[in-house]
């Protein structure tokens, strides 16, 4: 029996309590059996700004998914060209892991500009999306609304950025709770964000 993947895609800049709750609860309540965290490297044609190296921010989610079994880190997309799109993504992933069924979990807010993505098409044939709530607004796509491949997953509604935390380091604020011990460690060891 091929194993069931979801792939959380994000810059991870850094990576939070939100998104590891997302990940866990994906992981324990879903028919998922791990959840990879995709990260996605800088773009070579945006402005740097505050993002972190690659390897620092991948570093951040290796720490953060220590004490999940079923949460692992990835790196495909810094071995892909840039600027990254995820149909290419799933295409190499498939390539290397032909054991392994893997979809995407995304907020719903993503899923209301899923339309605008390069292949969409293609991407919904070939995978399930799992989406978890996100306060946003704009409409659905009515071609989104029902669909056999989009599930619905009642996670906990999390509103916490990394930007936010960016900045409330930046402010000298005590936000250790909303980061995993090891990331906020990490973090300050390194001075990242100051």
């Amino acid at each position: 029996m091929k194993k069931k993947v979801g792939l959380y895609f994000g810059t991870f800049n850094p990576i939070h309590i939100g998104h590891i709750i997302i990940a866990n609860y994906m992981v324990e309540f879903s028919n998922l059996d791990e959840v990879w965290l995709v990260v996605t490297p800088h773009n070579p044609f945006k402005k740097k700004s505050s993002l972190l190296d690659n390897h620092h921010r991948l570093e951040m989610v290796y720490k953060a998914c220590e004490d999940y079994e079923r949460l692992k880190p990835c790196d495909v997309e810094f071995k892909l060209p840039q600027p990254n799109y995820t149909a290419v993504t799933l295409a190499k992933l498939e390539e290397d892991h032909p054991d392994v069924i893997f979809s995407l979990i995304m907020g719903e807010d993503n899923l209301k500009s899923f339309h605008k993505w390069k292949n969409y098409e293609v991407i919904l044939e070939r995978h399930s999306i799992y989406v978890y709530p996100r306060i946003s607004k704009g409409a659905m796509e009515n071609q989104f609304k029902d669909h056999p491949k989009i599930t619905r997953i009642d996670a906990p509604v999390i509103e916490i950025s990394s930007t936010f935390i960016r900045n409330a380091i930046k402010d000298g604020k005590n936000i250790t709770a909303m980061l995993p011990v090891k990331v906020w460690e990490y973090i300050e060891l390194m001075n990242f964000y100051k």
